[in-house]
């Protein structure tokens, strides 16, 4: 069954695009990004819902960086709406911020590390949005429909999943293309950071710049986008961001790097971002 996120078709046969950076820093940095983002989706008549955090509760150091807070960041979010007119997502991490959240956002999403938290599903299923929950990098693909029962529970069947790897010892995900036929009768699955796994602080400097300049942007960025649409994926999530050298060119039609950084190759899906 699909549904509508105004005008984006969630679990129809057409690809659409959720992006946007990982945490809102700024009303001006938010809007030039959905305005930059949108004007991409447009030119390539993809569908498009604009992605950013109020606040990233699940830091791995209390110092890092959370993002604006609640209500500053409904504000912000509120302005990209109006202004950019494009359907909103964003996350929540307790119950008491659905309700408010579900005010402003489109899309309700549901953290990986909660998406078995009972009362945070079904406060964002009584919001009547739709939600996207995150799949647990420690649950089963098939144990992911408890989770989506939840919210159905409360009447809302506007509903999908995103897959976000599995750990596979420390500091490793793994992506399991099997989970996507294990999930896809519960209507889900994208790209997100499925791509991205987290690296332990003491990892030599050396295997740290291989593996993310080597493996995540020549190998598997690139590559993952035609693994997963041709599993039959309904989205891609791609967390954008600004790049200290300026707007990266990433072309997802394929895999084959150029002399100007982007890559080249053959299925209709181009994407011109800030380097994420």
């Amino acid at each position: 069954m699909s549904f509508q996120v105004q005008s984006v078709t969630v679990g129809g046969p057409r690809l659409f695009l959720v992006a946007g950076p990982c945490v809102i820093e700024s009303e001006e940095h938010a809007l030039k990004m959905a305005e930059a983002i949108s004007a991409i989706a447009r030119e390539l008549e993809i569908p498009f819902i604009f992605k950013a955090s109020y606040d990233k509760a699940n830091r791995t150091s209390g110092a890092s960086f959370r993002g604006p807070g609640l209500m500053e960041g409904l504000r912000i979010l509120n302005k990209v709406a109006e202004c950019v007119r494009v359907p909103i997502l964003t996350d929540v991490h307790e119950p008491g911020h659905a309700a408010p959240v579900g005010g402003v956002a489109d899309v309700i999403q549901i953290p990986a590390f909660l998406c078995r938290q009972t009362d945070l599903l079904v406060a964002a299923g009584r919001t009547g949005r739709a939600v996207n929950i995150k799949k647990g990098q420690f649950v089963s693909p098939w144990d992911m429909r408890h989770a989506v029962a939840k919210v159905r529970e409360t009447g809302n069947d506007r509903v999908f999943l995103t897959e976000r790897g599995t750990s596979f010892g420390y500091n490793n995900l793994v992506v399991d293309m099997r989970s996507l036929a294990l999930t896809l009768p519960t209507r889900c699955s994208s790209l997100r950071r499925a791509i991205q796994a987290p690296r332990p602080r003491a990892i030599s400097r050396e295997y740290s710049r291989a593996d993310s300049r080597s493996s995540s942007r020549c190998f598997r960025a690139p590559r993952w986008p035609r693994a997963w649409t041709a599993s039959s994926l309904r989205y891609t999530t791609i967390h954008a961001r600004r790049s200290p050298t300026g707007l990266t060119r990433w072309n997802w039609r394929g895999c084959v790097p150029c002399s100007n950084n982007c890559c080249v190759c053959t299925t209709p899906l181009t994407l011109k971002i800030y380097d994420f």
